[in-house]
């Protein structure tokens, strides 16, 4: 094997479900550091969904009241995975939340985010983003996010 010299330096972590290796990613990444966390969604240590949302007939979410559970089961494996790298929550800079349902999603987000951060004004940049499909069906949430080890000023 050989290195290129101009290669990054990175620690990866992985939950060991299947769609990792039939994707090809890791979890999250960090480099020096920075954290970079790959969309996260509301699986158990098992790969299963937690709260799955109710499907129609075409195999489209029809009920989005799920919305919370998913929410608050996708940052605390967030969570988890930051604490692989001596991280937690309150190192998070930046996060981007994609939705099915922008609506369910506002009505969930300020009770969920403030408990996840322990706190009613979360210190991170933060981006709500409603898209038409996630990777399972009965997902109705996924969030990815930045965060950085250094305090600020060192």
């Amino acid at each position: 094997m050989t290195t290129n010299q101009n290669s990054l330096e990175k620690k990866t972590a992985y939950w060991g479900v299947p769609w990792e290796d039939a994707y090809g990613y890791a979890q999250a990444v960090q480099v020096g550091e920075d954290i970079y966390v790959s969309g996260q969604l509301s699986h158990d240590s098992n790969g299963q969904l937690v709260a799955p949302a109710a499907l129609d007939e075409a195999g489209k979410p029809r009920d989005f009241s799920m919305m919370e559970a998913q929410m608050r089961a996708t940052y605390e494996n967030i969570a988890t995975l930051l604490g692989k790298f001596g991280a937690t929550l309150d190192n998070v800079v930046e996060e981007t939340l994609y939705v099915l349902d922008v609506d369910a999603a506002f009505a969930a987000a300020g009770k969920v985010r403030k408990a996840a951060y322990g706190t009613e004004r979360p210190q991170c940049a933060s981006n709500l983003i409603g898209v038409s499909r996630l990777a399972m069906p009965p997902q109705l949430i996924e969030i990815a996010c930045k965060a950085v080890l250094r305090k600020p000023g060192t």
